[in-house]
């Protein structure tokens, strides 16, 4: 394995009622003028958003709002909270939500400190020298975006979706009640599924050796999910296993799987690309590309791809070659997720083959990329072509 450096600073609140119990406490530090950031209006259904609004009035903090993050979070929206930030003198941020509403919360912790465009951010034309601080509620287990310095931010105008991070934006604390999650509905249960396997598979091809434990508990968060996940898509109200799937999203991501490693990543690379042009379900995308790109590697990660097929889909490799074996885990990671619900074509989505080449060219743009094996756009195009 890779030398490294571990660090993650983000105080990690765990289990039910800790709203209640830790908001207050955890923000008070931070500063008194708080804006407020969610989506669509799921917390104001939950109950959530009366219980925080409460919470911030009662004990005299300045509440100002963000509503309407979209699940690619647009630069629009950036723009609108780095505005309100600068003219209110906002203290601190609080996200309420999924991985979404984070991911532009960290853009706009950001932007209230830079003088520029945070675009200039998201491109990496510049580095952040500082940034305001932020805390999350998590309402949605998929993304880990609870407890990284990473964001992904859609520019609509121009069609592109950029993944960008900075040790500046971890979260100072997040608070994750798994009622909090009750009400997220089956399509966005599946895709934090989807999502959050495919985070851990994205770190499990890596190009470094002797890395047993890494992979061990790769394959024990894939276990867990694998054995929660169909059981909550089926009983959406079970609280337990949303605590279960809640805190299996959140080491999938956090950093604790990836230490002295560095994953591929080339699969989100790829999606990003797809839904900069169409706007799709990020995870629905993934469920997609991600079997196409494991194929794309038979020949040079078959050792690795024969690997998970024994050890976390049971392929029985008795009989069968490396590649057969290998092929047999694809199969069975496609048909899980499609048993949950999970797309397994971009026809599926209305995508056909009219866009490809402007999609790999966007994949393209910083140049050959992965780390388990880089890819170029010959790369890029077929595996889009194996996904329509």
């Amino acid at each position: 394995m890779d030398q490294f450096i571990y660090q993650n600073p983000t105080r990690l609140i765990f289990g039910e009622g800790q709203v209640k119990e830790q908001l207050v406490a955890q923000l008070k530090p931070l500063g008194t003028k708080v804006l407020l950031v969610y989506g669509g209006g799921s917390i104001k259904r939950n109950g959530l958003y009366d219980e925080v609004t409460t919470l911030l009035n009662e004990n005299g903090f300045e509440t100002y709002e963000l509503s309407g993050v979209e699940p690619n979070p647009r630069l629009s929206t950036v723009h609108k909270g780095v505005e309100i930030c600068k003219k209110e003198n906002i203290d601190v941020i609080l996200a309420a939500g999924g991985g979404s509403v984070i991911d532009c919360t960290k853009a706009v912790a950001a932007g209230a400190q830079y003088d520029g465009d945070i675009w200039d951010l998201v491109t990496k034309k510049e580095k952040p020298e500082s940034a305001l601080p932020f805390g999350t509620i998590l309402t949605l287990a998929a993304t880990g975006s609870e407890m990284n310095s990473g964001s992904v931010i859609t520019n609509w105008e121009t069609h592109e979706k950029y993944g960008w991070g900075s040790p500046l934006v971890f979260p100072k604390f997040s608070i994750l009640d798994p009622r909090n999650t009750l009400s997220v509905p089956k399509d966005h249960t599946v895709y934090g599924i989807v999502d959050m396997m495919t985070h851990v598979l994205e770190q499990y091809f890596h190009p470094q050796e002797n890395t047993p434990l890494q992979e061990r508990m790769c394959e024990a968060v894939l276990h867990t999910v694998i054995e929660a996940g169909p059981r909550l898509v089926e009983n959406l109200e079970d609280v337990k296993l949303r605590e279960t799937v809640l805190y299996s999203g959140t080491i999938a991501l956090n950093g604790t799987l990836q230490m002295g490693t560095k994953g591929d990543w080339a699969s989100h690379n790829i999606e990003h690309a797809v839904s900069a042009v169409y706007d799709i379900p990020h995870a629905g995308g993934l469920a997609i590309i991600f079997p196409q790109w494991m194929r794309h590697h038979l020949e040079m990660g078959e050792e690795k791809l024969v690997q998970l097929a024994v050890r976390v889909w049971g392929v029985d490799p008795e009989g069968k070659t490396n590649q057969e074996v290998a092929e047999e885990g694809i199969r069975k990671l496609e048909e899980f997720w499609t048993s949950l619900g999970a797309p397994s074509r971009l026809a599926d989505y209305n995508i056909d083959d009219s866009q490809i080449d402007v999609m790999a060219d966007k994949a393209m743009i910083n140049g050959p990329f992965g780390n388990f094996n880089k890819l170029n756009k010959n790369d890029v195009t077929e595996i889009l072509k194996a996904s329509l």
